[in-house]
């Protein structure tokens, strides 16, 4: 796993999240995990095929996901993780794969990517603990999202 796959994830992420959040995150250790579902988390995943195969998955936990909810509608108030919630969270994770899809492109790689599915760790059984290549964005105000990337 080559620890540059991960940038254009990371620098996508972080301006995504700033003209949607209006907040600047900063990076945290780069380094290799387990990939566990964990109590009260939300976990966007989203596929990758192409020359690239394999899952990217934006980790939160759902405190973290009801801030970023929040800003991301300008500040209002969002204290449980409705319907709309749910889709305003998975299109996070969509628009920061989609960008970094096309910083992959312009840099030669071909993919595509899968829609997002939103898994909450209540609710998800089953899934193989496996390794991947993770950083944290620490969003001040909101908490810490972690991208890790399961690519083979």
């Amino acid at each position: 796993m080559k620890a540059e796959l991960i940038n254009p994830f990371l620098e996508s992420a972080r301006v995504v999240i700033e003209q949607v959040a209006n907040v600047r995150p900063s990076t945290g250790q780069l380094g290799i995990k387990d990939v566990k579902f964990s109590e009260r988390y939300l976990w966007i995943m989203i596929g990758m095929t192409g020359q690239m195969q394999g899952d990217i998955v934006f980790g939160l936990h759902e405190e973290v996901a009801l801030r970023m909810v929040s800003a991301m509608m300008g500040g209002y108030a969002i204290t449980q993780m409705d319907e709309m919630s749910k889709s305003a969270i998975s299109e996070l994770g969509n628009m920061i794969s989609g960008n970094a899809s096309t910083m992959l492109y312009n840099q030669g790689v071909h993919v595509d990517i899968t829609p997002p599915k939103l898994m909450h760790s209540e609710l998800f059984d089953g899934f193989a603990v496996k390794k991947a290549l993770t950083i944290p964005l620490i969003m001040d105000g909101i908490g810490e999202l972690d991208i890790q990337v399961l690519i083979a």
